[in-house]
Parts: structure tokens; C-alpha cells; sequence
């Protein structure tokens, strides 16, 4: 083989090992874009996820302080409408103590209502000997009262009635002032009427007083109040 052949084998081999090499190089090429977009793609949709958890928790977090927000909205609400009706029922209950108070005005009918009182103290009470107390104002009145309620627990009960006498050293608080709004205080400062009555030894009492009536009138007729004032739900 004379140095012509010999440089055109060189030269074959060259061009087919350059051939194989750029052949060589575009797989590479092509199997490094691949790479690189499939790796592309995988970061893409990992972004997409993180971005969408991310929204979600934000979402849910928005949807959880909407949820606190309407319930502490709601509370509230409730409340206010809670201490509405309260202050209505207070209200009603105010009323009744100024209408009490005024009951007195009237000599007649009072005396009257003050010998049922105490009648029914003295009855409640069964002892042989009793003490009454009253508002200082009342103390003409009561004394009239005792002699009619003595009078008539005999009628009614049919045995002598227990010897009464007025409790002059305690006296029951004052009348409300007049014009004045009623108040929860005023219910311990003053006393709208009745009397109290107690075995002589001061054991055993029974309050007949205007304001412990209507108190318990109040206790035991609360739920009926509050229906007639907001319906039966609210009862």
C-alpha cells in the first residue's frame, strides 16, 4: 500500500470516527434535553403542588377565621339579645315593684290585705304566741289589722287564735321613695308593705311582705313571664 492509499484510509477512518462521534454527540444532546425536560416538567408539577397546598392551607385557614368570626359574631348576638330580655323582664319587674308600693296609698284596701297577711302568718306559723313586724309607717294600720286577723283567724280556723303583739324594736325598712326608679338595692333599702311575723322567740319566720311575694310570684312565674313577653321558645 503506497502512502496515497494510506492517507485515504487515514482519512476514511477519520471521517467515520468523527461521523460516530457527532452521531455520538447528538444522542448525548438529545437524551441531556430529554433529561432536562422531563427533570423541568418534575420541578414544574412539584411547584404546582407546593403552590396548591399552599393556597389550600390559606384557604382553609380563611375559612376557619370566618367560621370564628360568625360564631363569635353569633355569640354576641346572643348575648345581646340575652341581656335584652333580661333587661326587659327586670323592666316588668320594676313596674310591679313601684305598682306594690303604691297599694298602700289606699287605707281601705290595705288594712284589708294586711289582716289576709296576717292570717296567713299566723296560721303558717301555729304558734301559741307570735311577734309582728312593719314599716314603721304602718304601725297604726297593723295594730287595727292584728285585732280584725285575730278576729278572723278564729272565724275561719276555728280555735282561738295565738296572742300577737307588735314588734316595735325592728322595724321593717322604710316605703321606696317616691318617683324613684326601683332598683335591685332599693329591694333591701326599703319595703313597699306587709308584714313579717315570728314565733316570740324569733326562731321561726314568715315573711308576708309585699316584696317577698312578689319575689316569689317572680321565681315561680319566670318561664310564663318570658313567654308572654318573646313567645314559648324563649320560655
Amino acid at each position: 500500500m503506497n502512502d496515497t492509499e494510506v492517507s485515504k484510509t487515514i482519512s476514511q477512518m477519520v471521517m467515520f470516527i468523527k461521523q460516530e462521534a457527532e452521531e455520538k454527540a447528538a444522542e448525548i444532546a438529545v437524551s441531556a434535553e430529554e433529561e432536562f425536560n422531563i427533570t423541568k416538567l418534575q420541578l414544574l408539577e412539584a411547584e404546582k403542588a407546593r403552590v396548591r397546598r399552599e393556597f389550600e392551607r390559606r384557604e382553609a385557614a380563611i375559612e376557619v377565621k370566618k367560621k370564628v368570626e360568625y360564631s363569635k359574631q353569633l355569640n354576641e348576638s346572643r348575648i345581646k339579645v340575652l341581656q335584652a330580655r333580661e333587661d326587659a323582664v327586670q323592666t316588668v319587674l320594676h313596674e310591679a315593684f313601684s305598682a306594690l308600693a303604691a297599694l298602700s296609698k289606699d287605707q281601705n284596701k290595705y288594712k284589708a290585705l294586711l289582716t289576709d297577711l296576717l292570717v296567713q302568718g299566723l296560721h303558717k306559723l301555729s304558734e301559741p304566741r307570735a311577734l309582728v313586724r312593719c314599716r314603721q309607717v304602718d304601725q297604726k294600720l297593723v295594730e287595727q289589722a292584728i285585732s280584725a286577723a285575730q278576729a278572723k283567724y278564729s272565724s275561719e280556723l276555728g280555735r282561738p287564735a295565738p296572742k300577737v303583739s307588735l314588734d316595735t324594736a325592728h322595724w321593717l325598712p322604710p316605703p321606696p321613695k317616691e318617683g324613684r326608679t326601683h332598683t335591685h338595692d332599693d329591694e333591701f333599702q326599703s319595703c313597699c308593705g306587709g308584714v313579717v311575723v315570728t314565733s316570740a322567740d324569733g326562731k321561726i319566720v314568715c315573711s308576708n311582705t309585699l316584696d317577698d311575694r312578689l319575689r316569689i310570684t317572680y321565681g315561680s312565674n319566670l318561664p310564663h313571664v318570658r313567654a308572654l313577653l318573646f313567645g314559648s321558645a324563649a320560655a
